[in-house]
């Protein structure tokens, strides 16, 4: 059980690990941008557009890294069986049509719990990004 119970940590670790670094790259690429952003509809929309395509791939890598593992480990029956399992556990929707081995069903709450958390984190970066824009508009609170 100790065994496992590290295994799992160390799943949580990675997909922590890659979602920080998505964020690092994303962030510093928003940073990097010396021209003043324009707050209007469209490029505003382009922005979050590209936002949340970056997001959505961090957050397919990680679905990923838990889908090699049940599939290395044979806890599916394939590698399409593994990523669909793994996809549908991250996103937390629960279908239960495929369920891991009793010796493996711990594992499947934890990366739900590990998904929802990731997901909050990237809500959390839509959101502070488009609160600095927005407050970009009233040059007097962008001093603050």
């Amino acid at each position: 059980m100790i065994e496992r119970l590290l295994i799992a940590f160390g799943l949580v670790a990675i997909t922590v690990l890659i979602h920080a670094a998505g964020l690092a790259v994303l962030l510093s690429h928003l940073l990097r941008s010396t021209v003043r952003s324009d707050t209007r509809f469209w490029p505003i929309t382009w922005l979050l557009i590209r936002i949340a395509w970056w997001l959505i791939f961090i957050h397919v890598v990680e679905i990923a890294v838990w889908a090699l593992f049940f599939w290395q480990q044979k806890c599916l029956p394939d590698i399409e069986s593994s990523f669909y399992f793994s996809g549908v556990t991250y996103a937390t929707l629960g279908y239960g049509d495929l369920l891991l081995p009793k010796e493996w069903r711990m594992f499947g709450p934890l990366e739900a719990l590990t998904g929802s958390l990731m997901v909050g984190l990237s809500i959390a970066f839509f959101f502070a990004v488009l609160s600095r824009k927005f407050l970009q508009r009233f040059p007097s609170n962008a001093q603050n």
